[in-house]
């Protein structure tokens, strides 16, 4: 009971703070959509082009995904918060089984992948986040990667690097994986990796810039993570590797959005994330180096030289419905 009202009392906070620099007014005007974000960065420019091209002014609270969804369940119908955004399939698919969003009109994610979106139309993704191999090109030739699976060969012995059990990107890797081999065959594979002698590491940063000092020579990351760092440094040793494109494609997440069940304009809360899959598509994923989802978008300058890929057509709320078995899979394995 203390640790939840401390919560509360940090989000009162919170929103006093944005309040007073006019990010959040609960008093405004009607034309106006409220963001609750597990999405932490390069909205604001989005938000505010939306503003100018429709008239429609966004209201937005950032905060960590499992406290905000505390928080729309604690709010009820007294919610603030017509949108829910985050990071993660799994995050979103939280919020839907939660019975925290409804469903969305057929026209907000017409043209879109069917793989990223919802079969209830509870939510849709708004960007791709590719999951995969990273190596280190002068002590890995691309010749000797292949899948995830592979990186159970003993020659990575010792050679692998790769992020902590209770990320949830890891989570929906693995998830994916009983998807596609059953949990026994899955076990498989991550006690595979286990056996392997992997290091694992807090997050992606740390695993891509240890790939480039050399404590180890492959790792898996999602890929914007590394076009952060070649932007800031061009030379950055380490390079992408698209996994499983011989089988069925690399793993693909998402980060997206859903209109929050007790929603009070929820016509104007589809206006918004339909206008990010559209208009705004550029604008929400190229300040973070992520791929569009929408079709007719190129993929930012900065990744674009990686090359086409091929997908995983596994829906995403099919990876994201067996979390919580990729977290005990990963337990009973014995990755950390």
């Amino acid at each position: 009971m203390k640790q939840k009202s401390t919560f509360f009392v940090t989000l009162l906070v919170l929103l006093l703070v944005l309040s007073a620099c006019g990010v959040v007014d609960a008093l405004s005007g009607d034309a106006a959509v409220r963001v609750y974000s597990g999405r932490h960065y390069d909205l604001e420019e989005a938000f505010a082009n939306y503003a100018d091209e429709t008239g429609n002014d966004v209201e937005f609270l950032f905060g960590g995904d499992a406290e905000l969804r505390e928080r729309l369940d604690a709010e009820g119908e007294s919610t603030l918060a017509d949108v829910f955004m985050t990071v993660d399939a799994a995050n979103l698919e939280l919020a839907a089984s939660d019975s925290l969003l409804q469903p969305m009109d057929a026209a907000v994610v017409d043209g879109l992948p069917d793989n990223l979106v919802h079969p209830e139309l509870l939510w849709v993704g708004l960007s791709k986040r590719v999951r995969t191999i990273m190596y280190h090109p002068d002590r890995v030739d691309p010749s000797e990667l292949s899948t995830y699976e592979d990186l159970t060969d003993p020659k990575w012995q010792g050679r692998l690097c790769m992020r902590n059990s209770n990320n949830v990107y890891t989570q929906s890797l693995v998830a994916s994986l009983i998807y596609h081999h059953g949990y026994d065959g899955a076990l498989d594979v991550v006690s595979g990796w286990v056996a392997n002698d992997t290091e694992i590491m807090s997050n992606d940063v740390l695993i891509l810039q240890t790939i480039a000092a050399g404590g180890c020579d492959v790792g898996i990351t999602n890929h914007y993570y590394l076009a952060r760092l070649l932007e800031d440094d061009p030379e950055f040793p380490v390079l992408p590797f698209w996994a499983n494109q011989d089988g069925r494609g690399v793993h693909v997440n998402i980060s997206g959005a859903g209109v929050t069940a007790n929603a009070d304009d929820p016509e104007l809360a589809e206006d918004l994330i339909r206008w990010l899959a559209t208009e705004g598509q550029e604008e929400f994923v190229y300040g973070n180096h992520e791929y569009p989802v929408n079709p007719s978008v190129p993929p930012p300058p900065s990744i674009a030289g990686w090359g086409d890929f091929k997908e995983d057509p596994l829906n995403a709320q099919q990876f994201a419905s067996l979390n919580a078995e990729a977290i005990r899979l990963m337990s009973e394995a014995g990755y950390d």
